[in-house]
């Protein structure tokens, strides 16, 4: 019974803040402006994400204190809250992008050593363990999971559905009640984002999420090896697009540094396809992904098998003729 009590006012305290600092924003005309890679089509506040990271810190701070939440994966998540404080500065002044790097740099070694490092890499047959490699691996996963979750950042309800559907499966298969803390720190703020966005998250929450889904894949692939192809194969919706999408935009000789809107949901938004219809299908494929995770024993098999659907996803967007 305690438990529902703070998820409820974990989950109302970022449903106000978001609130509060929608109202907030408005009055300061802190709003996101309508431009040539926009997929919305009205001015609307941007940095609500910082209502998803006083709740997150709220209840991260509360499992510390009941000793529900290891120390190490305290202190490694703990370090989330000031790179989403750094994203909700850049949401409001606009940080050199050298800066932000040099920022995310930081975090990540200082993330790697609370830690104790990254230990393997696993592939079916093979293993890699040298502490130089496996460290290098994961120094580079998590600078890429902070900024690719910032990039498909980028229509109502998109990302905050994602971290919602990340945290439920990771309560499913883990059984580790942050998740649920994170799922109702994100919900709250949905609320005010989904279908019609009302607010966005803005770098604040985004870079705080990315480096959450790093944080919990490195910590659980320290447990058991194979547990970063279960987050690899819950995360593939997003990896999948923003590295397919620079993958092309390097092929074709351009500039990967300069804002575009080639990414899938982009391109099916161009298409036609609204906000809610493109969320929405998200979602069951997600579902989908979550199946080949959970319920195929072979891990590779359920790899393959995410993969070989997503390129099938990628094809039909492909196909999809832009306006």
């Amino acid at each position: 019974m305690s438990s529902i009590i703070v998820y409820l006012g974990i989950f109302f305290l970022s449903f106000f803040l978001s609130l509060y600092i929608k109202n907030l924003l408005e009055k300061k005309l802190l709003v996101a402006s309508v431009n040539e890679r926009s997929s919305h089509t009205s001015s609307v506040p941007y940095g609500g994400g910082i209502a998803i990271i006083i709740s997150w810190l709220v209840g991260l701070i509360y499992l510390y204190l009941i000793n529900e939440i290891e120390t190490n994966l305290f202190y490694a998540l703990l370090l989330g809250i000031v790179l989403g404080v750094v994203g909700f500065i850049d949401d409001v002044y606009n940080i050199s992008s050298k800066i932000r790097l040099f920022i995310q740099c930081l975090i990540a070694i200082l993330a790697l050593y609370i830690l104790g490092g990254f230990n393997g890499l696993a592939f079916g047959y093979f293993e890699i363990l040298n502490p130089f490699l496996t460290n290098i691996f994961a120094f580079l996963m998590i600078i890429w999971f902070i900024n690719l979750f910032n990039f498909l950042d980028g229509i109502n309800g998109y990302a905050g559905s994602e971290m919602i559907f990340l945290s439920m499966a990771g309560f499913i298969i883990f059984g580790n009640h942050l998740f649920l803390i994170l799922a109702f720190s994100v919900l709250g703020f949905l609320y005010w984002n989904f279908n019609r966005a009302k607010i966005f998250m803005g770098d604040a929450g985004s870079t705080l999420l990315g480096y959450n889904v790093s944080i919990f894949t490195l910590y659980y692939a320290n447990l058991e090896m194979t547990n970063l192809w279960i987050w690899i194969i819950l995360f593939s919706l997003f990896w999948f697009d923003a590295t397919v999408t620079l993958l092309r935009r390097k092929l074709k000789g351009e500039n990967i540094f300069k804002a575009h809107k080639n990414h899938a949901y982009q391109r099916l938004n161009q298409a036609g396809w609204s906000h809610f219809k493109i969320t929405n299908y998200s979602i069951v494929l997600n579902l989908i992904l979550f199946c080949f995770a959970y319920f195929i024993s072979n891990i590779f098999v359920a790899f393959v098998m995410t993969i070989l659907v997503l390129i099938l996803c990628m094809n039909f967007v492909d196909s999809k003729k832009i306006d």
